[in-house]
């Protein structure tokens, strides 16, 4: 392995303590103003990670370099050319200079140096974007937003080479490109600038850290507190108002993953240049909280998607290379590294120098992985997402409970839905976003209209549609006004379960559901027992889907199939984009869907009321465009009912072996599902095919103290708290009760 030098750049340049804080105070100085670092001692020829991190950085701008200075004029929206050479010419600016740092080779500060220049000659003479589709147009690209983040990259490259350019140079640098664009993303676009939101964090950010590298503070109070300085908005504002105290970003996994990484660096930035502000430590170290439940938020590696999601975005992101190396080198905190090995990436920084020693030291320790409520909103009210696990690995089963706030305009209108991942792979699935992403014949990679009529409405998750209508008419500042209530959350011992009530998503509705992560002996993965009851003011139709990936193995009930013609489901709100392939009206003893996923079997069994009908359908009607995917989704549906009850189990069993061509358990072990209304609670039962029985009693209220007392086939139930497990075919081995556990 070639042994990194040690004479310029990080060592010589970055490393020195004391060097970035010098440069801030000192309003004449050009050097480097952005990052404070704290010396990991001599670079070694074993820190796999930072060298491969340098050989990539160097194939990238060398391949840059290459192909010569391309400064076009823009026209494209996503993914067209101009588009994807903008973003190219930034990663470049921030690669040269951070490899001008680390090598000292002058030829990385010249290069970037002559295309920040031909930037200074474009810039001047762009208006808004000729492909922009709203009120919010950058100049580079089709939407302000890339514009941001085309200066938060390159910015921090124009700091790495600042103080080896002429006066002349650096002068017409600044004033051609790095502060019209900071004005134009601040005063220039106060719409967006002074909203809380993912987009004026990345404005705040590229104002801010502009300033601190052009030394002045007006930008820097700009970004810090709004463009009247009184904090009603501004980078401050955001951190108090986007993330709940347990880390959890408003808009969702997906978008926190995104909107990290302005968050981190630009407090690096404020660290390095005002720790009076101890920002890592402002609202009780929210920012370092919000990583670490960024990583929280994944099932192997990969966010749950929840809202404007796409399923292939995973920790191996720029955004988490930078955030993991940011954490780490506030912390560390020993779970990061594993992390970062997992990654198998760092950055070009002290911060990714630190991880990759401390990692090729073996100080790793696995990133612990566990059942967590991770509450909504800035004061923790508004809802959450419950994160039920059954062990820390990849392959452990995950359910995944939304019973979040509305996430603002990426919300999708799924209150209490759920998803479920096992032996390594989503089950219980959730669509996600409509959208290829800055793949230009699908609408120039923005969101496709299919993520409007489809991917947000109500019917393409799994939770209850009254009317064939989505949740608040499908209007989500409507929907932004009202949160469900976590009523209990409990992740101890082998029964976790979450239960959560919503009123106001349909008029006159109330719902409540409670979904159990329950650990059966003798099954090789938790069973999942969703109850869903349904109070309403008014006779309607109830829909009650579940989406799920796999191939259909086995129908319990007879079907009525459409092999020659396919009906559409509905006209609007998600249903005219789904086929009927088959219906049926089970009765409770074989109301079952089995279906082969991987290498497992899952059996889904239902306790349908009377007249229930079941749909078995196909998301792609409707698509002459063929922008959605094709999957299957199950919609057990009640008509003409006012109040109602759901209840269902899913079971893992079996295996399929390819190799081996052998099949086990590929029927279910359970004999039947039951449920009795209590006085005040709902019983619950499991029979299993062995003689067994589990019982779990969910009491309506969730106090931990009250008593309740029920009667299952005259054996007396007696528990107290909100919900009871009782196991065995009586009750002879008492009640296991479930406690609330207390949240951070």
């Amino acid at each position: 392995m070639q042994r990194l030098q040690t004479t310029l750049g990080l060592v010589a340049a970055m490393l020195l303590a004391g060097q970035a804080d010098a440069a801030a105070a000192d309003p004449a100085s050009t050097g480097p103003v952005l990052f404070r670092p704290a010396s990991p001692g001599p670079i070694q020829a074993d820190y796999p990670l930072f060298a491969g991190e340098r050989q990539r950085m160097t194939a990238l701008v060398e391949a840059a370099r290459r192909a010569g200075i391309d400064v076009p004029v823009p026209r494209d929206p996503g993914g067209g050319s101009t588009h994807e050479q903008h973003k190219r010419n930034y990663m470049a600016i921030h690669g040269a200079g951070l490899l001008y740092r680390v090598t000292g080779d002058a030829a990385y500060a010249d290069y970037a140096r002559r295309l920040l220049l031909e930037y200074a000659k474009l810039y001047p003479t762009l208006g808004p974007h000729p492909a922009a589709s709203g009120d919010s147009p950058g100049r580079l690209f089709w939407q302000s937003l890339n514009d941001s983040v085309w200066l938060v990259y390159a910015v921090q490259g124009y700091d790495a080479i600042r103080d080896t350019l002429s006066d002349e140079d650096r002068r017409t640098i600044d004033e051609q490109v790095f502060r019209p664009m900071a004005a134009l993303l601040s005063e220039g676009q106060p719409q967006v600038f002074e909203l809380i939101h993912n987009h004026a964090t990345w404005a705040c950010a590229a104002v801010g850290m502009t300033g601190y590298v052009l030394r002045d503070n007006e930008l820097v109070a700009r970004a810090l507190n709004g463009l009247d300085k009184s904090g009603r908005t501004g980078f401050l504002r955001q951190v108090e108002q986007l993330f709940s105290s347990d880390g959890y970003y408003t808009e969702g996994p997906y978008y926190q993953r995104y909107a990290l990484l302005p968050f981190v660096v630009f407090a690096q930035a404020i660290e390095a240049n005002e720790p009076a502000r101890k920002i890592f430590a402002y609202r009780d170290g929210v920012l370092l909280e919000a990583i670490r439940s960024t990583v929280q938020l994944t099932q192997g590696g990969h966010f749950f998607p929840l809202n404007d999601a796409l399923l292939d975005k995973s920790l191996k992101t720029d955004e988490l290379y930078q955030a993991i190396a940011i954490g780490y080198a506030a912390t560390r905190d020993p779970a990061f590294l594993s992390v970062a090995q997992w990654q198998g990436r760092t950055t070009l920084t002290p911060e990714g120098l630190l991880v990759a020693r401390d990692l090729a030291e073996g100080k790793a320790q696995p990133f612990p992985f566990a059942s967590r409520l991770f509450r909504d909103g800035p004061a923790g009210d508004r809802g959450g997402v419950a994160v039920l696990r059954a062990g820390p690995g990849e392959r452990d089963q995950t359910l995944v409970v939304k019973n979040s706030a509305q996430g603002m305009g990426h919300g999708h209108f799924d209150k209490l839905g759920w998803m479920l991942y096992d032996d390594g792979a989503a089950v219980v699935t959730d669509y996600g976003a409509a959208r290829f992403l800055n793949v230009e014949s699908k609408d120039g990679g923005r969101y496709l209209k299919e993520n409007q009529s489809w991917a947000r409405q109500t019917v393409a998750h799994n939770t209850l549609v009254v009317n064939e209508t989505s949740h608040f008419d499908g209007q989500w500042k409507v929907g932004e006004k009202t949160a469900p209530r976590q009523l209990f959350f409990s992740a101890d011992g082998p029964t976790r379960v979450s239960t959560a009530e919503v009123e106001g998503a349909y008029p006159g509705v109330r719902f409540r559901r409670s979904l159990a992560q329950v650990e059966i002996d003798g099954l090789a993965s938790p069973v999942v027992v969703d109850l869903l009851r349904v109070q309403g003011s008014q006779p309607a139709r109830y829909d009650r889907p579940l989406h799920y990936a796999g191939h259909i193995t086995e129908v319990g009930f007879p079907l009525q199939s459409n092999p020659a013609e396919r009906p559409v489901l509905g006209s609007a709100n998600g249903y005219q984009h789904l086929w009927v392939d088959a219906t049926g009206t089970p009765q409770t003893g074989n109301a079952t869907l089995t279906w082969l996923n991987g290498e497992r079997f899952y059996t889904y069994r239902l306790l349908p009321a009377a007249g229930t009908q079941v749909i078995l359908a196909e998301s792609g009607a409707n698509d002459p465009h063929f922008n959605l995917r094709r999957e299957p989704v199950l919609i057990e549906r009640l008509e003409n009912a006012t109040d109602a009850t759901f209840v269902a189990v899913l079971e893992p069993h079996g295996r399929y072996d390819p190799a081996a061509e052998t099949v086990t358990d590929s029927s279910s072990r359970i004999a039947a599902l039951r449920h009795i209304r209590a006085a005040d609670a709902d019983l619950v039962a499991l029979e299993l095919l062995d003689g067994r029985t589990v019982t779990l009693a969910i009491a309506d209220d969730t106090d931990a103290a009250k008593a309740h007392r029920a009667e299952l086939d005259g054996q007396p139930l007696e528990w107290s708290g909100h919900v009871g497990r009782f196991d065995g075919p009586a009750a002879e081995e008492g009640p296991q009760a479930l406690a609330v556990r207390p949240q951070p």
